[in-house]
């Protein structure tokens, strides 16, 4: 029956009062009994058989209605669901947090359509290519916060990373802040591959954290840094908005420290790119993805779909159904 096909019940147990259903029509066919009474003839060749009317036939009409809706309230009181609320099962994967910088510079346009919109886009299609991973989101710019813990719901980690944009956070390059932020995320997991994936397009210059601090804190937990520079060699357009709210562009020296960026990667037994534009981006989320795989378990959140109001309703329907008859079309006629 499609009314109950992939429903699962989070109540089974008020199914025990189904019971009762034998038990009420014990009790009506005993009272119709009594109600029904004894008269002995002699012979019956006097009297004519009368014919049986339509309303007669349908005197159990009560008893049938009552009986519908009570096993319809009982089936909306086990709550049927079209799935179960959690589900604990072992996948193949790493853990993996994206520290994104979401400073002012990453507005440069030597990327299509800018830094962090492109830094977006295929991230983005990094973590649709990777579906037994949990991932997380953390961003920077004068500090960090964590926009999506780690989570293999990678809907919600998707919308959640569209919406960063700068401006979400004082300006700024705290790299170490936003390493450090990523390690805090990834400490307590159990995962055996734990990794970062760090990027950012200029020097640290704010956050009370060094960032080579935060590389050691990150190796004393076996987490590895895969560190990204995001930006041209030489100059990049930035737009300028002037005093009449019109946009130009200004060339802007890209200002990337790559040193520091190499010295996290190798303290942590990762690896640094310099990524100039949206291909080579591309091409280095491609080359972590050849990561080792680890078994993990995870807790999954299935969105449930509470599946009680239709036999709500039809409980409700069969008892106004048997109302309504009784006190109109049967009012009288089955005395």
């Amino acid at each position: 029956m499609d009314l109950f096909r992939g429903l699962e019940f989070a109540y089974p147990g008020f199914f025990w009062l189904l019971l009762i259903i034998p038990v009420m029509m014990a009790w009506y066919v005993w009272r119709e009994k009594l109600l029904q009474g004894n008269l002995s003839m002699s012979t019956i060749k006097g009297f004519s058989i009368p014919a049986k009317s339509t309303i007669t036939r349908f005197r159990h009409y009560g008893i049938v209605l009552r009986s519908l809706a009570f096993i319809a309230l009982i089936i909306a009181l086990a709550r049927p669901q079209t799935s179960l609320s959690w589900q604990n099962t072992t996948t193949e994967g790493i853990d993996i947090i994206i520290a994104s910088d979401i400073s002012g510079s990453m507005l440069a346009e030597d990327f299509k359509p800018n830094r962090l919109e492109a830094g977006k886009e295929i991230a983005i299609d990094f973590i649709k290519d990777r579906p037994d991973d949990r991932i997380g989101l953390v961003v920077f710019s004068g500090e960090s916060f964590t926009q999506c813990p780690l989570t293999i719901d990678h809907d919600v980690l998707i919308n959640l990373f569209s919406d960063i944009k700068n401006g979400m956070i004082d300006d700024g390059t705290a790299i170490g802040m936003g390493l450090a932020n990523a390690v805090n995320r990834l400490k307590d997991s159990e995962a055996k591959s734990k990794v970062i994936i760090l990027l950012t397009d200029g020097s640290n210059n704010a956050g009370s954290i060094p960032p080579i601090t935060a590389a050691e804190i990150a190796k004393q937990f076996n987490i590895r840094v895969y560190t990204v520079g995001v930006g041209t060699k030489g100059y990049a357009p930035y737009p300028v908005q002037n005093v009449f709210g019109e946009i130009g562009y200004q060339r802007v020296k890209v200002d990337i420290d790559e040193g520091t960026l190499s010295k996290i990667a190798e303290t942590t037994g990762g690896k640094y790119f310099r990524a100039t534009n949206n291909e080579t981006l591309k091409s280095i989320y491609e080359q972590i993805d050849k990561l080792e795989k680890a078994k993990i378990d995870v807790t999954q959140y299935r969105k449930k779909t509470e599946a009680f109001l239709p036999f709500a309703i039809i409980a409700l329907i069969c008892l106004m159904l048997e109302f309504l008859l009784r006190n109109t079309l049967f009012k009288g006629a089955l005395t």
